[in-house]
């Protein structure tokens, strides 16, 4: 009988026992390749990045480390910091000690330093990319695609998600464009498996096998419903009452005793299975939830005390006076009863706030927004969903498995629960159409490339590579790999209609002064310095526009470039008469699209919205929060994100014009005058 081989040692690292993935790629990242992984949140994908972290600094070499959104940077760098690393931080908000052996910062900045200063990169050894499967994004998908494709030959990649359908695919565009061998590695065994079920009130909670037994109870309600028509008039008057967004709109069927949602919350609670995520996809609801769940008082009088001393902690902390905001009462005010709201309209350190008290295991019901799953570290016991239907830009749609996953994958706390519950509150017709079993089985949708070059890496590449290599460049992309199916005729037919888009932006820039055959002409070399809305704030430096403009309308422009109304189809300054210097900047941006529109480009360059102009001129004047949000017609959060990037674009500027120049000084004080208090992204961030 031949003699089984031994199973390999275990691989010990930070005091873990790796598993068998893990053993893969650090195997894999001890090779010499690069690593894709996709594994379910909570299985311990970040211990490998640690791994190729670690592999890189101890060799003298660094590491980045890049992530889609802010949030989840400022956390990265917090949990790497606090393991004794020295870590450096770049979001666009903030720049801390970019030169340290590991940097965090998001992948749009990676990109961007791709582009501009490669000599950055000589001694990186790994780039990890978090969330990876971000290439699906439709808006900044492509800068995931442009960071694979023109990182410089030596940089090796860990690319972490969860579930990819098309892994294997993915995995092979990217043996294409990077030189290394890749290990592709897919787990699929979360730490803490989900449950998934549904609830109607005519049916309560059951499973999906039991759908049509739901059904038949629903049916059974609605008729005994329709015998009773005179409860009809009543039932409108309770849906006025109550006023649920989602009633309103869709006339849904309200029945007598409490909502839908409340029914359901009464048995969570009764049945101890807090806390809970409850996913709603409008801040509105997400507030009025909240706030009608005050009554229900989850802790007791040792929790609020507990939670009392944690808020007073947290002020102290990022120097809040409570006495003087009152969305910090609130906070408080909900705190005490166990209950919490979280969405991107919030100012950036209410969120924070919220967040931290999350963490303590003390707030048992949060409505929040779906931003809140990405990426954040945040389980609870149940995620709830309010719809399984939300906007995805042109109308109502049952969302995709990926983005259910994402939210639903934060049921389950390790270490604590056997399983994680998750309940999707279904609508009368979701009963019957809505494609369950896309949610529950675990399978998720491919992702598709959304590469789309942007002027700024028109721009970058044609500066170093001309019309030929952008061709070339573009041949690259995930979008070209998956355009070689079908017969040959029907592949080149895609490449050829793809290059002649391309060549189309190129014969924009060129018509507009950008470039010609030589290659970047002024103003093209001067928006190749500036990242994002660069097309706008060339034409802006070159037609003068921004010469008569004081500090407060310096602010007011670069902000309007930014902010996009987005509770209105036309934006508020359609309807409202520009001044004479509001009117020249706009008049300067329209330059470009009245030759974009000439030659048919679907979706020209964004123009100012100037709604949110006497928001910024009050607040550079010294306003208040309150002004900001009142004079905006918006959340405070939205326009201290949009005051945050229009801070970052003005520093980009004053330093491509110089300080020493009227202008560049000008603009440095519009940035002292707006950057103070909640939009200071630098001072939040020191505190905390």
């Amino acid at each position: 009988m031949p003699k089984r081989e031994p199973p390999p040692d275990p691989i010990q690292f930070k005091g873990y026992t790796l598993n068998s993935f893990q053993v893969q790629a650090a195997q894999a990242i001890e090779a010499g390749n690069n690593v894709l992984l996709a594994a379910p949140t909570g299985s311990g994908k970040t211990l490998v990045a640690e791994y190729a972290i670690e592999h890189a600094v101890r060799a003298g070499k660094r590491a980045i480390y890049t992530s889609p959104i802010k949030a989840l940077s400022n956390q990265k760098f917090r949990d790497f910091k606090n393991d004794g690393l020295r870590v450096g931080l770049m979001t666009g908000d903030l720049t801390l000690d970019p030169d340290a052996p590991l940097v965090i910062m998001t992948t749009e900045i990676f990109r961007n330093a791709v582009f501009e200063d490669p000599e950055r990169f000589r001694d990186t050894d790994f780039a990890i990319f978090d969330e990876v499967h971000f290439v699906d994004d439709v808006d900044r998908g492509t800068v995931w695609e442009e960071s694979l494709i023109f990182a410089p030959p030596h940089v090796r990649f860990v690319g972490l998600s969860a579930t990819i359908a098309n892994l294997h695919e993915f995995g092979e565009w990217i043996r294409q464009v990077r030189p290394q061998a890749l290990a592709v590695i897919e787990h699929t065994r979360r730490p803490v498996p989900l449950s998934h079920r549904l609830f109607h009130p005519d049916a309560g909670v059951f499973q999906l096998e039991q759908r049509a037994r739901a059904i038949t109870f629903h049916e059974k309600a609605a008729a005994r419903e329709l015998r009773h028509g005179g409860r009809a008039g009543r039932r409108e008057k309770e849906r006025s009452r109550w006023g649920d967004k989602r009633e309103r709109a869709q006339g849904r069927r309200v029945t007598f005793g409490p909502r839908p949602y409340v029914q359901l919350l009464d048995e969570l609670q009764h049945r101890q299975l807090l806390p809970l995520l409850y996913f709603c996809f409008s801040r509105k609801e997400c507030e009025i939830k909240a706030e009608r769940s005050m009554g229900r008082m989850l802790l007791d009088k040792g929790e609020r005390k507990n939670i009392e001393a944690l808020f007073a902690e947290i002020c102290a902390r990022f120097e809040l006076d409570p006495a003087a905001d009152p969305g910090l009462r609130g906070i408080l005010g909900r705190a005490i009863a166990g209950v919490g709201y979280h969405h991107a309209g919030m100012l950036p350190i209410h969120k924070e706030v919220v967040e931290r008290l999350f963490t303590s295991g003390l707030l048992k019901m949060l409505f929040t927004t779906e931003t809140f799953a990405l990426g954040i570290n945040m389980p609870a016991r149940t995620a709830v969903f309010d719809l399984l239907r939300k906007y995805d830009g042109v109308q109502m749609d049952y969302m995709k498995a990926r983005d259910y996953l994402q939210m639903a994958g934060r049921a389950g706390r390790q270490g604590l629960d056997k399983s994680g519950l998750v309940i999707s509150i279904l609508e009368d017709e979701d009963l019957k159409n809505a494609p369950l079993s896309r949610f529950h089985s675990g399978k998720v949708e491919p992702i598709t490339s959304r590469f789309n070059l942007s002027y700024s890496t028109i721009l970058n590449l044609y500066d170093r590579l001309g019309s030929k290599g952008l061709l070339a460049a573009y041949d690259k992309s995930f979008a070209a790999f998956q355009a070689m199916t079908g017969t040959p005729a029907t592949r080149q037919k895609k490449k050829a209609a793809a290059h002649a888009s391309l060549a189309l932006r190129v014969q924009v820039l060129r018509d507009a002064g950008f470039l010609d055959e030589k290659g970047l002409l002024p103003r093209g070399k001067l928006a190749q310095r500036i990242n994002g809305y660069e097309i706008q704030v060339a034409e802006l430096l070159f037609s003068g526009a921004l010469e008569p403009l004081d500090v407060h309308q310096l602010a007011a422009t670069f902000t309007a470039l930014i902010h996009e109304d987005r509770r209105r189809a036309e934006p508020r300054n359609a309807r409202r008469e520009q001044g004479p210097l509001m009117q020249a900047v706009t008049d300067a941006v329209r330059r470009f699209v009245a030759i974009e529109t000439l030659h048919g480009i679907p979706h020209p360059i964004k123009e100012p919205d100037w709604g949110i102009a006497p928001a910024i001129d009050c607040w550079s004047r010294g306003g208040t929060v309150e002004d900001l949000e009142r004079l905006a017609y918006s959340d405070a959060g939205d326009v201290v994100r949009t005051l945050r990037m229009a801070i970052q674009m003005m520093r980009q500027v004053r330093m491509t014009v110089g300080k020493g120049q009227q202008l560049g000084a000008r603009l440095e004080e519009a940035i002292v005058a707006v950057n103070r208090d909640v939009v200071d992204a630098k001072r939040q961030f020191e505190l905390g």
